[in-house]
Order: structure tokens, then sequence, then C-alpha cells
């Protein structure tokens, strides 16, 4: 499976430890975690970095650096996880590079906030659900969204999802 992902404007590639400035900067802005999660601290980046780059389901399950395919310019981060049931967080330790984990999938972006606002999100959700139902071969995806951000959630629904209350389908 070709883990190398193109869109009109940007080019996905596997999550890898040399991309920890990125993460920095995502984790770190208060504006980008917002809905998500409180800022994290370089340090604790660092140290997770290990984990988030692990990859499941023949690599189809993990996270991608966004990068714009002109510049290079790293742009922000695109994600298929198990969805989290009996945490509030992934279970990287679950992931199992042979097979598909055994739960919803779902997907996910991150943008810096000078990539905001130009359709960066909607290209990335729409090339991450092509990946997911066309290579993968998922038979779902679902996203999980704070009901107050409305971006994401058009986002989402411009990508073909289907909203059902806190999570789209």
């Amino acid at each position: 499976m070709n883990l190398q992902l193109l869109s009109d404007r940007m080019i996905f590639t596997p999550l890898e430890l040399a991309d920890v400035d990125l993460a920095v900067e995502l984790w770190t802005d208060p504006e980008v975690v917002k809905y998500i999660e409180e800022v994290s601290t370089e340090a604790e980046i660092r140290q997770e970095m290990p984990d988030v780059i692990k990859r499941g389901g023949n690599g189809a399950i993990g996270e991608w650096c966004v990068a714009d395919r002109g510049t290079g310019e790293k742009l922000g981060s695109a994600y298929l996880f198990p969805m989290p049931t009996e945490e509030d967080d992934i279970d990287y330790g679950s992931f199992d590079m042979r097979q598909m984990p055994d739960a919803d999938i779902e997907v996910g972006y991150f943008l810096k906030r000078s990539a905001w606002g130009q359709g960066y999100a909607t290209e990335i959700c729409k090339r991450m659900l092509q990946f997911a139902f066309q290579e993968a071969l998922l038979n779902e995806v679902v996203a999980s969204i704070d009901e107050n951000n409305v971006a994401s959630r058009n986002v989402l629904e411009k990508s073909g999802l289907l909203y059902a209350g806190r999570t789209l389908c």
C-alpha cells in the first residue's frame, strides 16, 4: 500500500520523528488545540513522538505530515486512528502493523494557524476519506468533534460525513 498520498495542493507522508518541529508547532498553540485538549509542552511532545509515529493495519492507520506540494512547507497533519473506547486518548500500544484494529476508525486533521481559511482542511479530509475507502478498504469512518467547533463540523460535512451528534459518520 502506497502511504505517500497526493491531493491537488498537498503531499501526505507518514509522520516520522523528523516531523517533531511540526508537532511542537501544532500542539503548543492554544488555538490549534482549543477543542481537543490542553496545550502540550515541547518536552512532552518529544517524549510522545515515538508512539505517535506508530502505524497499524498495514500502514493505513496512523498519522501523516501534510505539506504544500510546491514549497514543501509543513501545513499540518492528518490521521486515521482507532477511536478511544476505554481511555481518553489513543492507545498506541494496540497498533498492530499486520491488521486493522477492532474499533471505529476516526479521521482527523490539524493545521497551523497560518494555513487556516484556505480550504486545506476540506482537501485533507476528502483525501483521507478517499484513502480510507479506496485503498485501506474501510467500510466506515467516523469523526468526533466538540459541538462548539463549527468550522470543523463544516469541513467534515463538506467532505461527505453526516452529523450524528458529536460524531460524524
